[in-house]
């Protein structure tokens, strides 16, 4: 029998579900719907940017997405959404 392997975000949610801290939704239909909503509005693509960058930095924003799996605009898009909504800080350099 081959032993399942998890990562720790992986342990943290098993550990979280475990110790009964998920609850189950009133209206689990109602609940996917709305989210869905939110979703599709904040993942919706209706503007077009041109941008330009280093070679350098675009070579490593590929090699990225590749190791991700997901095409590299759909990266840059992920990196700024993140940023604007307050999900990507800036590191503290010594």
């Amino acid at each position: 029998m081959k032993k399942t392997i998890l990562d720790d975000e992986e342990k943290d949610i098993l550990d979280s579900y475990e110790r009964g801290e998920w609850k189950p939704v009133k209206n689990q239909k109602a609940e996917i719907t709305k989210l869905s909503e939110y979703a599709k509005n904040t993942l919706q693509k209706d503007k077009r940017i041109n941008i330009r960058m280093s070679s350098k930095d675009l070579d490593q924003v590929q090699v990225i997405a590749a190791q991700e799996g997901i095409p590299y605009q759909t990266l840059i898009s992920s990196i700024i959404h993140k940023y604007v909504s307050g999900y990507l800080l800036e590191k503290k350099r010594a």
